[in-house]
């Protein structure tokens, strides 16, 4: 008997093996691919880590030395560190709120049956596709130049032809920019979601007699919530990193107004090389991105929790 369950044992123990020998082979083809992720993600946050404990400026040899907690402690009474994160936030929030709303807009203006929505469709997209570096330097020598721009040439009738929006309204002429061009971004996502909905759902409330904002708020807004959401936290991800549209726009001036992390990281690591200090910023940043995501996605299930019980 011994000698049977002993034999059984090692068929089983033999099965699991091959199980197990089957699953790794199932997996050996992504072994490329995950290996190059560690290699340029996480081994250089690693690295981050690493310097963000040691002093250590470029332009003075000899000056790398471990100091510990002094980088995170001198963020926590650097002004200019506070500024950077209520720019970021401003800009993300601010971004994302009105990308979101437009996006819907666009998305439920292509899903009805409307004269060129084909062409539209396409002229939405091209935004998200143009280079952000690009796109920023045609907002501001083509679109926002306060001498020759087209808009201060189509607000001259109201007398705003002069504003010189760049510089006297920093943060707008960033943002404008930002939303110009993830508003794509947020309409394919939520077009999406439009198009999977049942048509027979939204013609039988019309039966039930309900008018089109009711059927919009009671049954498309709920259907596309996951999209909203979705298009919301990956927006949040991407726009807390906005880099290119300062840099071209506004240098993060006038003064700091419209400086943030991404850039303030720049500031310090290429243009005063203190690699301790701009590798704590790092860190920081990747922190922050991770609670702006967190609380984005969570005021966006507060919000449409509250629409749903009403």
């Amino acid at each position: 008997m011994s000698s049977i369950a002993g034999s059984g044992g090692v068929r089983v123990q033999t099965a699991a093996s091959v199980a197990r020998r089957a699953a790794w082979l199932r997996r050996l083809p992504l072994l490329p691919a995950f290996i190059y992720v560690i290699l340029v993600t996480q081994i250089p946050f690693l690295l981050t880590i690493y310097y963000s404990f040691f002093s250590w400026n470029l332009l003075k040899p000899g000056s790398f030395k471990f100091t510990g907690l002094d980088n995170y402690a001198r963020l926590l009474t650097d002004e200019s560190i506070r500024i950077a994160v209520l720019n970021t936030v401003v800009l993300t929030v601010a971004v994302i709120g009105i990308s979101v709303v437009l996006g819907l807009a666009v998305a439920t203006l292509l899903n009805s049956e409307v004269f060129g929505k084909g062409l539209m469709r396409t002229l939405m997209i091209a935004p998200f596709l143009i280079m952000p570096t690009a796109g920023a330097l045609i907002w501001k020598d083509t679109l926002l130049n306060p001498l020759f721009g087209l808009l201060p040439y189509l607000l001259t009738p109201f007398g705003l032809g002069r504003v010189d929006w760049v510089n006297q309204y920093p943060m707008v002429a960033v943002v404008t920019v930002e939303v110009w061009r993830w508003t794509p971004f947020m309409m394919l996502i939520i077009l999406a979601g439009l198009q999977s909905q049942n048509p027979e759902v939204l013609e039988a409330a019309r039966v039930d007699g309900a008018n089109s904002f009711q059927a919009f708020r009671r049954i498309t807004l709920p259907l596309v919530r996951p999209f909203l959401e979705l298009g919301a936290l990956l927006g949040s991800l991407f726009v807390v990193q906005t880099f290119d549209s300062i840099y071209m726009l506004t240098f993060g001036g006038p003064g700091e107004d419209t400086t943030n992390i991404p850039f303030l990281l720049y500031l310090v690591a290429f243009q005063g090389f203190s690699i301790g200090q701009a590798s704590a910023i790092g860190v920081v940043a990747v922190i922050l991105t991770t609670i702006i995501a967190t609380v984005a996605l969570r005021t966006l299930f507060s919000i449409f929790n509250v629409e749903a019980r009403r």
